[in-house]
């Protein structure tokens, strides 16, 4: 078990090689990769149930990637875990690598291909109801993004999850505002997310998704009611880390010069020795 303060050295680590990775590849999802870290982090490090030497094993807890634009952070943290080496990472992007921008099978540790936004959650559904008819111990998370929340797929799922009474169920949203058109308000006005997830029989709990205390106690306390699925409503930060890239909508996704990646990679390497 890591303690708070090693999982901010984690989450400094992966948000390092998330800008390495995408600079190298002169491409990719930043800013929602670094706004969902600390979820990561703290779901693979110190919440779920998994053998990076036995990814299939039957009881395993099971994470669906519904932001599936955002798999660099994804990526990193399964390699921090023991499901490959963390040097396969430098092929991300590369010609004829498996390492593409949204999850493939074809990488240790991923459950399901995901990147059609608003199906993560219908796939997490199916898993949660399956285990229940097994009788499995095993929990379900998924993590989805507050723009894909205008995707009809999302609420056709949301009923089911109330209907089946799948308390096996753990969804995360990283509410970090922006998705690449810009806010999301000016978007598509989603109101309250935490009442129209209640109107659909949900538990909701509404956190600071930077915050590792707040995470543990709410992804270790789920079910808050038998019977019902859970929600976090996780408030982050898009571009997380580095300053010149928070609350950005233009890094959604963008090219780093060699100037934004020396940048990045100071303002992190200030961030680990002042974290000590």
């Amino acid at each position: 078990m890591y303690s708070t303060d090693q999982l901010k050295h984690i989450s400094i680590d992966i948000r390092k090689k998330i800008v390495e990775i995408t600079h190298s590849a002169k491409g990719g999802h930043i800013g929602g990769s670094l706004s969902s870290v600390d979820i990561l982090v703290a779901l693979y490090f110190s919440i779920m149930r998994y053998d990076p030497s036995d990814p299939s094993r039957p009881d395993r807890d099971r994470f669906i990637m519904s932001k599936g634009h955002s798999v660099e952070g994804l990526y990193c943290v399964l390699a921090r875990a023991g499901y490959f080496p963390e040097a396969l990472l430098s092929e991300y992007g590369k010609f004829d690598t498996v390492f593409y921008g949204h999850p493939t099978l074809k990488v240790p540790g991923i459950e399901m291909p995901t990147g059609s936004l608003g199906h993560g959650l219908s796939i997490a559904v199916g898993m949660a109801l399956g285990a229940k008819r097994d009788k499995a111990t095993s929990r379900i998370f998924v993590l989805m993004g507050d723009g894909e929340q205008a995707e009809g797929s999302i609420w056709e799922a949301a009923m089911a999850a109330s209907h089946y009474k799948l308390d096996n169920l753990v969804a995360i949203i990283d509410n970090n505002n922006l998705q690449i058109s810009g806010h999301i308000d000016s978007v598509m006005r989603l109101s309250s997310l935490r009442q129209k997830y209640e109107a659909f029989g949900w538990n909701v709990a509404e956190i600071d998704g930077h915050d590792f205390h707040q995470l543990i106690e709410a992804f270790n306390t789920a079910p808050w009611r038998p019977g019902m699925p859970n929600l976090i409503i996780a408030h982050t930060i898009k571009g997380r880390g580095v300053s010149f890239m928070e609350n950005s909508a233009s890094w959604h996704h963008k090219v780093l010069t060699d100037e934004d990646f020396e940048r990045a990679i100071d303002e992190l390497d200030r961030s680990e020795k002042e974290a000590v």
